[in-house]
């Protein structure tokens, strides 16, 4: 496994190499220090994952996620020191797969990228080329393509998952336990902002507003009708 690090400080470039060392000593790690050296080392390199600070020197993290986006599927979670729920949507709807929030245990930062890594390689649902969600909705499950009204929609990484987990149990309620361990890996308690924040923007993709296709059952979790 190669991990890529985009990070200018260099304290936590070392952290993070001591973790790996200790913890996935066969993991070979990677570093650049500006973003536009990380994105020539990404389409040079081609790592497994990036971990990918946002705030850079030269260029904004959001825009090497963008550059990246462009040409490479590979998991990024993305570092932050932000906690605004903007912030946090802004990097999922750009593509990251997962975030931290500086400070952060450099141990849990190794479990997920784990954790990303085994749900990058998980074929999130099977089923038939073009499966009709409703009347409106189709989802290319071969291609991960989403039609709307027979047209179709660009969805962010994270914003997939969720339609399909959604889809594959259709007209049930969805936990919100359930989609945390699915997408993100692990069950976050009470704090349910990743999901609210990734369902108004699926939401607005499908123009499902007022919502009339993903519904919420507040408390429980999130049902996709027909």
């Amino acid at each position: 496994m190669k991990a890529l690090i985009i990070e200018d400080d260099q304290s936590i470039i070392d952290a993070i190499r001591m973790a790996f060392e200790f913890r996935w000593p066969e993991a070979e790690l990677l570093a650049a220090k500006t973003g536009k050296k990380g994105i020539e080392r990404t389409s040079k390199e081609s790592p497994d994952i990036i971990i990918l600070d946002l705030n850079l020197p030269d260029i904004s993290g959001f825009q090497v996620l963008k550059e990246i986006r462009s040409f490479s599927t590979l998991p990024i979670i993305i570092l932050t020191v932000r906690s605004e729920d903007e912030d946090m949507m802004r990097g999922l709807e750009a593509g990251a797969d997962d975030y931290i929030i500086k400070p952060f245990n450099y141990l849990t930062l190794l479990a997920r990228v784990k954790a990303v890594l085994r749900r990058s390689k998980m074929i999130p649902f099977k089923g038939t080329f073009n499966n009709p969600v409703s009347s409106r909705l189709t989802i290319d499950f071969v291609n991960q393509k989403v039609k709307l009204d027979n047209k179709v929609i660009e969805l962010a990484p994270m914003e997939y998952k969720l339609l399909v987990i959604l889809a594959k149990n259709k007209n049930q309620l969805v936990p919100y336990k359930n989609i945390m361990i699915e997408i993100w890996g692990r069950n976050m308690g009470r704090d349910t902002r990743n999901i609210r924040l990734s369902v108004r923007r699926l939401r607005e993709k499908l123009k499902d507003i007022p919502p009339q296709m993903i519904l919420n059952k507040r408390g429980h979790g999130y049902i996709l009708k027909n």
